[in-house]
């Protein structure tokens, strides 16, 4: 809980966010929970709110899902699954993953967590996340409409996960590349720019890890 806090504090403003939204559009108040609790996938509720208002096609449900949640593809690459044993805690584990989960337990530190402590990292964050978008729903009517950057909170908190991992590795390249990869799909694909970032991203640190390798051997 220590480790999870001040991430889970971060997502509460966006979470209470979730909630106005719910209780300022046709559905029951009850929905923010629901979606909370059974999607549970942060950016995805807020757009998937108005598909549901708008009864839009599950096809456009399901292809604006894979777009927006793609990431979690490459979470899998440094996420501690290993640690966990049996079928069950490991398919709960996979679907409370989310972004603050995985960015605390991409350090090198945590490859060597026990399953219930990366468990209760995680179960933080969902719990948090439902209580939060419940509270919003419940007492949204209530927020000043004039109250402006809660939504930063969760960009500032990765923010400083970037600052602390570029202190850490001392890579100059690597957050420069991640940054060009941005910038540039953000201006060739607009919104959808998330899915052939990372996809570039990723290839371009297989192709660099490709060519070390080869140069080791060589010497």
């Amino acid at each position: 809980m220590r480790t999870a806090l001040p991430a889970a504090i971060a997502i509460v403003p966006m979470g209470i966010a979730l909630g106005v939204l719910v209780s300022q559009s046709p559905l029951p108040w009850w929905a923010a929970t629901l979606f909370a609790s059974v999607v549970f996938a942060g950016t995805l509720e807020f757009l998937l709110l108005g598909l549901v208002v708008a009864v839009a096609p599950l096809g456009l449900v399901a292809l604006t899902s894979l777009l927006v949640n793609f990431r979690h593809v490459f979470y899998a690459l440094s996420f501690p699954l290993q640690q966990i044993r049996g079928a069950g805690w490991r398919t709960m584990s996979t679907f409370i993953l989310c972004d603050e989960a995985w960015a605390l337990t991409s350090q090198p530190d945590a490859q060597r967590w026990s399953a219930p402590r990366i468990l209760a990292l995680q179960a933080v964050f969902y719990v948090n996340w439902v209580l939060s978008a419940t509270l919003g729903a419940l007492a949204g009517r209530l927020i000043p409409p004039g109250v402006v950057g809660l939504d930063f909170a969760v960009t500032a908190f990765f923010l400083i996960l970037t600052l602390d991992a570029f202190r850490a590795r001392r890579s100059v390249p690597i957050p420069v590349v991640a940054l060009g990869c941005s910038l540039t799909f953000a201006v060739l694909a607009g919104d959808s720019m998330i899915l052939p970032a990372m996809c570039t991203f990723v290839l371009l640190l297989l192709t660099a890890h490709g060519w070390t390798r080869r140069k080791e051997r060589r010497a």
